[in-house]
């Protein structure tokens, strides 16, 4: 007969599984306070360590919100809060060999869809504002950290074309997990200029409602942007 290792689960993910059940359930409904600390120890049989870390939990979790001197409250769980969950799982997968060639994989999937939907449903605010980002991108040739920036509110505003909350969280995510990755392209010599032309490019194809060209000048940037990274991180790992 197969024998299976259970392991128990500890007081405070008890208490924290059956909040969360609460909430997700609909007993628990947003800016509904939680009973105080002393009526969840006395409710679940628990000290109040077990009931504090299940609280911080849910906290990280985005289902409660927890402030000084007040009863924890029953928040709406957030896009943002949702990607900060991935956080730590994606910057560990990302430190495997394989595990940038996935993301790059999944940020063109991502960013690519962007544009493709803008080009076909962006509006003429939407194009301003591209326009706009482009003007600063131009503005900061020639200094690092201020183009790495202008760099990453361009793709913030092709995000938030959609109008969509779930795609401004995955690129506040994406633009954390490609910190490191933008700092070092740009290390090399007219790398801003390259990313400035593509990013022309992009608008002109949205500009024009061509989906089809769209996505092949975001397919070129997310190439050559990847290629660059991966040869100077080689160099880095041969020095």
């Amino acid at each position: 007969m197969t024998r299976y290792k259970v392991e128990r689960k500890t007081l405070s993910e008890q208490v924290a599984e059956q909040l969360e059940a609460d909430i997700l359930e609909g007993r628990l409904h947003e800016d509904d306070q939680l009973p105080s600390e002393r009526e969840l120890m006395e409710q679940f049989g628990v000290g109040r360590p077990a009931v504090r870390e299940a609280l911080f939990y849910l906290q990280r979790l985005g289902l409660i919100a927890i402030n000084s001197g007040t009863r924890a409250r029953v928040i709406r769980p957030t896009a943002e809060a949702v990607m900060a969950r991935l956080s730590g799982v994606t910057k560990q997968l990302l430190s495997k060999s394989e595990g940038q060639q996935y993301f790059q994989e999944a940020r063109a999937m991502f960013e690519i869809s962007l544009a493709r939907y803008a080009a076909r449903h962006a509006s003429e605010d939407d194009l301003t504002r591209l326009r706009q980002a482009l003007a600063d991108n131009h503005e900061a040739l020639g200094d690092e950290a201020r183009f790495k920036r202008s760099d990453n509110d361009f793709h913030g505003v092709l995000a938030s074309i959609g109008h969509n909350p779930i795609f401004d969280a995955i690129h506040v995510a994406l633009s954390e997990w490609l910190d490191d990755r933008r700092a070092q392209a740009l290390q090399r010599e007219g790398e801003d200029q390259a990313a400035m032309k593509a990013h022309t490019e992009i608008v002109e194809a949205i500009a024009s409602r061509d989906p089809d060209a769209a996505e092949a000048a975001m397919r070129r940037h997310l190439d050559r942007h990847y290629g660059t990274y991966m040869e100077l991180k080689k160099r880095l790992t041969k020095d």
